[in-house]
C-alpha cells in the first residue's frame, strides 16, 4: 500500500511538472536587460588576449591522499551497507564518497549505491550507467571491499522492500552531517544482529569534522580517483575537448568528408592546439523560480513564475519577501546568459574565444541564449559539437549529460559558473585538487554593479576585475562546516 502511496505521489508531482512546463512556454518577450553595457560588450575589440588564459602557477600545494603505509584490512567485516540516493549526478557523487567513508569506519562491505530515479528530470541511470565500476572497486580495494550485488542470502534487501513497509534493517534517522560515533553507536548494532543496514536518506549524512585524517583522505581519494566515467562518456567528452582546441575541426570535416567525432583525435594533426573555456550555465526553470528574482520578461514572466512557485513550493519560497533589488545587492539572484556574456566580456575574453555552454535547459530558451551568443559567436555545446549519433546513447539522460558536461569542464583551460550549486562546487574543488584556473563569481559585487544602470563599460570592468584578483583558482582553505569537496585543502593537499 506505502510502495502505492509512492508511485502516485510520484506521478502527481510529474503531472504538475507538465502542467508548469505548459505554462512557463507561453509567449513571453525577452529583451537585453544591460543595453548600453551590450553594446560595449560587441564594440570590445578583438584580438584583445586576456591573463586568464595563463594556467595557475605552483601554489606550494599538492594532493596528498594516499597513506604512506597503509593498515591492511581486517580479515572479516561486520556486515553489508546500502544507500539509497537521490539528488543530481554531483549530489549523488558526494553521497558515494560519503558512502565509503561511512563503510570505513564501520569496517563494513559497501554495495554499490542505489541511485534513485530524479522526479524533476526523470533519469534511470543506475551507477553502472555513469561510472566505471571496475575501476571503482579496484581503486579502493586497499581501502574496503566494496560488492556489485548482495549475496543471494540478502537479495530480498531491495528499494522495493524498503517502501512497502516499516524494516528492521533500514536506517531512516540519520542526521544531517552525522558524526563517525553516531554511525558507531546506530548502525554497527544493526550490522551485528542483521548482517546488513540500509540507509536511505543519505545526502550530506556524514560530517565534514572531527573525523579521522584517513577517513578524509578517503573522501577526496573516492571523489578524485575512484569515480571515474564510463568509457562511452569520456570517449566523447575526449572528441569535444579535441574539437574545441582545435578551431578548423568543422571546415577540415567539410573538406575531408571524415568522421564527425574521430577526425581531430588524430594525433598526427598539424592544427596548434587551442584554448578554451567553460561556462556552466545553471538557468533552468526550477532555479529561475525558486529564486524570486525579475529576469525581464515582464508581467507574463512574473506570472508564469510565480504560478509555477506555487504548484511545485505551494509558494513557500523564502525569497518572495524580498525585493528584487534586495535579492541581488546580496547575490541570491542566478546570472542569466546575457549578464554571463558581460562579465567573460568585461573579464577580457574576446569575440574569438572558444566557449563550451555546459547547461541542460536554460528557461526561456535560444532567446534567452542569443545575447550571450552575440558576444560570444564561437560558442559551442554538445549539440553543436557531436552528431546525433553520437548522442544517441545520451539522449534525454540528464546524469550522463551532466556528466559529459563535468569531463569537458575538467578539461578546460578556464571555468566559471553562472551561480552556485552542487556541479559549480564540485568542479571547483575537483579543479583546484588538480590546480586548475576556475573563477568564482562573487555574486553580490556582480548583483550591485548590474543594479547601477548608468555604469560605464569602463568602471564595469575595472570593479569586476578588481573584485575577482583573488578569485581565480587560488586556494582556500576549507573552513569547519565547509565541504571537504569543494575546499579539498588542507584535509586532502599537502603544503610543500
Amino acid at each position: 500500500m506505502n510502495l502505492r502511496r509512492w508511485i502516485l505521489s510520484v506521478l502527481f508531482f510529474v503531472v504538475l511538472l507538465c502542467n508548469a512546463s505548459t505554462s512557463l512556454s507561453e509567449s513571453i518577450t525577452i529583451k537585453p536587460r544591460h543595453l548600453s553595457l551590450l553594446k560595449s560588450a560587441l564594440q570590445r575589440p578583438s584580438g584583445e588576449q586576456s591573463d586568464l588564459w595563463k594556467p595557475m602557477t605552483d601554489q606550494g600545494w599538492s594532493p596528498c591522499i594516499d597513506l604512506e603505509d597503509p593498515p591492511s584490512l581486517p580479515n572479516k567485516t561486520e556486515g553489508y551497507i546500502q544507500v539509497f540516493l537521490d539528488g543530481g549526478l554531483n549530489q549523488q557523487r558526494m553521497g558515494i564518497c560519503d558512502a565509503v567513508a561511512v563503510a570505513k569506519i564501520l569496517n563494513a562491505t559497501l554495495v554499490i549505491p542505489f541511485l534513485e530515479v530524479n522526479p524533476v528530470w526523470q533519469d534511470s541511470s543506475s551507477f553502472v550507467d555513469i561510472f566505471d565500476v571496475n575501476h571503482f572497486i579496484d581503486s579502493l580495494k586497499d581501502d574496503i571491499r566494496v560488492v556489485k550485488e548482495l549475496p543471494e542470502e540478502y537479495s530480498w534487501s531491495t528499494r522495493e522492500y524498503y517502501a512497502t513497509a516499516v524494516r528492521e534493517t533500514r536506517v531512516k534517522t540519520a542526521p544531517v552531517h552525522a558524526s563517525a560515533q553516531w554511525y558507531i553507536e546506530n548502525v554497527s548494532p544493526l550490522l551485528h544482529s542483521y548482517g546488513i543496514a540500509a540507509i536511505s536518506p543519505f545526502s550530506h549524512r556524514l560530517s565534514f569534522d572531527h573525523l579521522p585524517a584517513e577517513i578524509q583522505r578517503l573522501r577526496c581519494k573516492v571523489n578524485f580517483q575512484a569515480l571515474r566515467f564510463v568509457p562511452h562518456i569520456t570517449s566523447l567528452g575526449d572528441a569535444l575537448v579535441s574539437r574545441l582546441r582545435n578551431p578548423l575541426w568543422r571546415s577540415n570535416k567539410e573538406k575531408k568528408n571524415v568522421d564527425h567525432l574521430g577526425d581531430m583525435t588524430n594525433p598526427h594533426s598539424r592544427q596548434e592546439p587551442g584554448k578554451f573555456a567553460v561556462l556552466h550555465l545553471r538557468f533552468d526553470k526550477d532555479m529561475a523560480a525558486h529564486s524570486a528574482c525579475d529576469f525581464g520578461g515582464g508581467k507574463p514572466e512574473k506570472l508564469a513564475l510565480a504560478k509555477y512557485r506555487q504548484m511545485i513550493w505551494q509558494g513557500r519560497v523564502l525569497n518572495s519577501q524580498f525585493t528584487d533589488e534586495e535579492l541581488r545587492s546580496q547575490g541570491r539572484c542566478p546570472l542569466t546568459p546575457e549578464e554571463m556574456g558581460l562579465l567573460l566580456a568585461a573579464f577580457g575574453f574576446d569575440n574569438n574565444t572558444r566557449l563550451y555552454l555546459a547547461s541542460h535547459k536554460v528557461y526561456g530558451g535560444e532567446a534567452r541564449i542569443s545575447a550571450l551568443r552575440q558576444v560570444f559567436p564561437r560558442m559551442e555545446d554538445k549539440r553543436s559539437l557531436a552528431s546525433s549519433e553520437e548522442r544517441a546513447r545520451i539522449k534525454g539522460k540528464a546524469s550522463l549529460l551532466a556528466a559529459l558536461d563535468y569531463y569537458v569542464s575538467m578539461h578546460s583551460d578556464v571555468f566559471i559558473s553562472a551561480s552556485p550549486g552542487n556541479m559549480h562546487n564540485a568542479l571547483a574543488g575537483h579543479r583546484t585538487f588538480e590546480n586548475l584556473k576556475t573563477i568564482r563569481p562573487n555574486m553580490a559585487l556582480i548583483g550591485q554593479l548590474f543594479l547601477n544602470k548608468s555604469i560605464t563599460w569602463v568602471d564595469f570592468q575595472q570593479a569586476l576585475g578588481e573584485g575577482h584578483v583573488n578569485r581565480q583558482g587560488q586556494i582556500r582553505l576549507r573552513k569547519p562546516k565547509q565541504s571537504i569537496y569543494t575546499y579539498p585543502a588542507p584535509d586532502c593537499m599537502c603544503h610543500v
